[in-house]
């Protein structure tokens, strides 16, 4: 019984692009020259081009497909190998043509996605991945694309100057000096008068924050300059900036001590002992919203969260049903117990707090209490309190390092620790 337990260990190794060592390598080698399928020829070949031998891998892979010509996965296994190899349009051709045989394939446009990014066709490899997402939106690797194509997108970061807490403050107290702005330090707190009349207190530490987690393209003095004409012009209305700003606001939930890693950004205490952060939906500005935009914007931290929560209910996230599979989230072709509310924008564990997402949630588990992971940040899954192979199922699923560990209950009265 040892050597196929140790075949499938073998194997498994080989599914998730990890090197075997050398007796791992013999014992797969030995078991594909006994195998007449091409199941374990095939894995072989992965393996070696997991080792970078795609020279090697390259001759098996060819007689694969001489025996095999119509299978699949052999096609994309010789992709895989011939984009190694960098013969990107010996790959592309046999991509296509195992398209055409297998239309809307996702490992199939998941290797063409590849192809894209190699080549720089970001628009074509984007078209790709979010074809395969379309089809299966768990679907890891995809989503591992997603987000390489998303960094190729952003600009590379300017480096800010190295500039201390101390620094800051007597380039911000010069500024509101050249800006005739009066101003008094109290404590942590700095006092400004408002071109109202009016006096506001804005935290000093929350401004450096900001300043540090600002895109570097300003000197200190030019921004210590356009944050002194913010705070002076401040008034209680709320400015065309601050509306904007509202307009991209968006809560999420995150665990307990997550303010130690955003220092500055602004949240409140949330159910079930998480707290309620806001992001910003515009990429080219900070995430997480710091506690120092708001008295620019003329915003309080009642309005944004308000305005948050507003934007967030305009958008009621599918639930599909899903099953946890080897620890991962996959989309359940039949009846499985669980589900999940799966929009993957990173704020549906914030969406179980609204009626409306609950709402779609009882329509298909019914208007009973529900047990929830929150274990990945771009879905929540539930299921039935009452279901208990179901709640074994979600307790298998280890949340991701960016995820909220643990369980949790959903009734009518809202979220609360499992």
């Amino acid at each position: 019984m040892s050597a196929p337990l140790s075949l499938e260990r073998v194997r498994r190794k080989v599914e998730a692009g990890e090197t075997l060592s050398d007796a791992e390598l013999a014992l797969l080698r030995t078991e594909a020259q006994r195998s007449p399928g091409p199941s374990l020829r095939l894995a072989l070949a992965h393996a070696l081009v997991n080792a970078g031998a795609e020279r090697e891998a390259l001759p098996l892979l060819e007689s694969l497909r001489r025996d095999f010509p119509r299978d699949v996965p052999v096609r994309l296994g010789l992709a895989r190998a011939l984009l190694g190899l960098e013969r990107n349009g010996d790959a592309e051709r046999l991509l296509t043509e195992v398209l055409a045989q297998s239309p809307g394939d996702p490992e199939v446009l998941k290797v063409l996605a590849v192809l894209g990014l190699r080549r720089g066709e970001t628009d074509k490899a984007r078209a790709y991945v979010a074809d395969a997402l379309a089809r299966d939106p768990f679907d890891a690797e995809a989503r591992l694309l997603k987000e390489e194509l998303e960094a190729v997108e952003l600009p590379p970061p300017v480096p800010r100057e190295q500039v201390l807490r101390p620094e800051f403050t007597a380039a911000l107290t010069a500024a509101l000096g050249r800006a005739r702005i009066a101003f008094r330090r109290q404590g942590k707190d700095l006092l400004v008068k408002l071109a109202t009349g009016g006096v506001g207190r804005v935290d000093v530490g929350s401004l450096y924050a900001a300043y540090q987690e600002s895109p570097g393209t300003q000197g200190l003095a030019a921004y210590a300059d356009a944050l002194a004409a913010r705070l002076g012009g401040l008034s209680s209305g709320l400015s065309a900036e601050g509306q904007a700003l509202e307009a991209r606001l968006r809560p999420v939930l995150r665990p307990a001590g997550f303010a130690a890693k955003a220092v500055g950004a602004l949240h409140r205490p949330g159910p079930a002992g998480l707290d309620v952060f806001y992001v910003l939906e515009d990429a080219e500005f900070v995430r997480y919203l710091p506690e120092a935009a708001l008295a620019p914007a003329g915003l309080t931290l009642e309005s944004a969260d308000a305005a948050a929560w507003r934007n967030l209910s305009s958008n009621v996230a599918p639930v599909r049903p899903v099953l946890v599979d080897q620890g991962e989230v996959r989309l359940a072709e039949a009846f499985s117990g669980l589900w999940a509310v799966a929009e993957g924008d990173g704020h549906d564990a914030a969406r179980l707090l609204l009626a409306p997402q609950r709402k779609a949630l009882a329509q298909l588990a019914g208007d009973v209490p529900l047990r929830v992971s929150l274990g990945r940040r771009e879905l929540a899954v539930v299921c039935r309190e009452s279901d208990t192979e179901a709640c074994a199922s979600l307790a298998r699923l280890m949340p991701s390092p960016d995820g909220i560990p643990g369980t949790f209950r959903l009734t009518e009265e809202g979220l609360s620790a499992g």
